[in-house]
């Protein structure tokens, strides 16, 4: 299937301008809520939402859409995911709650799965006006830079993102530079595919969050894969954990460690 990546990268660039940026720390009384409990969603991501879907969905007759809010009152949706075919798959604003707080650190993600493979990837800064984009076999660059995973370094000189019960294990937080906390996978992303930082661990695999960072980070030289071993894929339900780290061995190393702090 013939995707125009500079089309998509501009339809990214239009939603965010006409329904993202217009209320970036101008929300109103009733533009943000809780749709459970500690997440937060507003008004921009419903219509950033709704306009990507629509604009993808045009681009590409025939797929299928999963996107963060719809999936969250409708959770069959991700079954497209399991089946043949392409579907777009969408996080309208990726760090809704720096955005709420009127931090500029969140992003769109678009990640486009054929037959269950993410297959190419989008992750815009809205803020900056600037994007990355990573298709399979083709490398992944953002604003025409290729982008390159950091160079195997010593655990004192690493850094990482990774979530509050390993940073509460000192036996394991305590062997490395720096934690990073974005509270946006699409930063976290964007530093690991950079080469600022050195690895990340989650729990949560929600496929808007890390369908295209995944594919960013083994584009720019990476390797990464569920703690059990088995390759990521954005359909899978029983994924406990995804691990990035500039090589296998640093991977296996980590992964290790990894699965006897949490117990996995």
């Amino acid at each position: 299937m013939q995707v125009d990546f500079d089309a998509v990268t501009d339809l990214l660039r239009a939603v965010a301008s006409a329904e993202i940026l217009p209320r970036f720390r101008r929300l109103q009384d009733g533009d943000s809520w809780e749709k459970r409990s500690g997440a937060v969603v507003t008004v921009a991501d419903e219509r950033a939402e709704a306009a990507l879907s629509e604009g993808l969905a045009a681009m590409l007759p025939g797929s299928a859409v999963v996107a963060e809010e719809a999936a969250e009152a409708a959770p069959e949706t991700l079954d497209a995911l399991d089946r043949p075919g392409a579907v777009w798959v969408i996080d309208p604003i990726d760090g809704t709650a720096n955005f709420s707080e009127g931090k500029p650190c969140f992003a769109v993600i678009v990640a486009l799965a054929i037959d269950g493979e993410t297959a190419a990837g989008w992750i815009y800064d809205p803020v900056a006006d600037s994007a990355a984009v990573v298709e399979r076999g083709a490398g992944a660059w953002r604003d025409g830079a290729r982008l390159c995973v950091a160079e195997p370094a010593p655990e004192a000189e690493m850094t990482g993102a990774f979530g509050w019960r390993l940073n509460k294990d000192r036996s394991f937080s305590a062997q490395f530079g720096g934690r990073t906390y974005n509270k946006c996978c699409g930063f976290d992303y964007l530093a690991l595919a950079e080469g600022r930082t050195h690895f990340a661990f989650y729990r949560s695999l929600k496929p808007w969050d890390h369908a295209a960072g995944q594919l960013m980070h083994a584009e720019a030289g990476g390797h990464s894969a569920c703690v059990d071993g088995t390759p990521y894929r954005p359909g899978r339900r029983d994924q406990e954990g995804l691990l990035l780290a500039p090589d296998s061995d640093i991977w296996a190393g980590l992964a290790d460690r990894i699965r006897r702090s949490l117990g996995m």
